[in-house]
C-alpha cells in the first residue's frame, strides 16, 4: 500500500511495524516515526484505524475468555523443549508460565485471522 507520494519512511516499512506500534512495542523516536507518517498519508493511516478497530473489538469480544487447557499444555512443552536443547549451553536462565494469553489478530483485508499464545 502507498499514497504515491514520497515520505521519510516509507509506507511499507510503516506497515511492516504497523502490530508494534498498536502494541506499544517500539522505540519511542520509531513512534514518533510511524505517527509522522500517519499525518502525512491517510492510506496508511486508514489501515491503522481499521487494524486499531480490529484489536478493540477482539479485546472487548474475547478478553475475558479463559485459556484452553491444551493450549497452555503447548506453551509449556515447547518452553521444556527449549530449555532441553538449552541445557549445554551457558545460559541458565529459568522460565516460569504464571499464566498465558491469547491475542487474535485478523487481517481485515484478506479476511484471514490467526492466533498468537504468549506466555507471562
Amino acid at each position: 500500500m502507498s499514497c504515491g507520494d514520497p515520505h521519510e519512511t516509507e509506507c511499507g516499512e510503516v506497515l511492516d511495524h504497523l502490530y508494534e506500534f498498536l502494541d506499544n512495542e517500539m522505540p519511542e523516536g520509531d513512534c514518533v516515526k510511524l505517527r509522522v507518517h500517519f499525518d502525512e498519508c491517510s492510506p496508511c493511516f486508514e489501515k491503522y484505524g481499521l487494524e486499531q478497530a480490529i484489536k478493540a473489538l477482539i479485546k472487548r469480544s474475547c478478553g475475558c475468555d479463559d485459556t484452553p487447557t491444551d493450549l497452555r499444555a503447548k506453551v509449556l512443552a515447547r518452553i521444556d523443549s527449549i530449555r532441553t536443547q538449552r541445557s549445554g549451553e551457558v545460559d541458565t536462565s529459568v522460565i516460569e508460565v504464571s499464566s498465558v494469553s491469547v491475542e487474535v489478530t485478523v487481517d481485515g483485508t484478506a479476511g484471514h485471522g490467526s492466533a498468537v499464545a504468549t506466555a507471562e
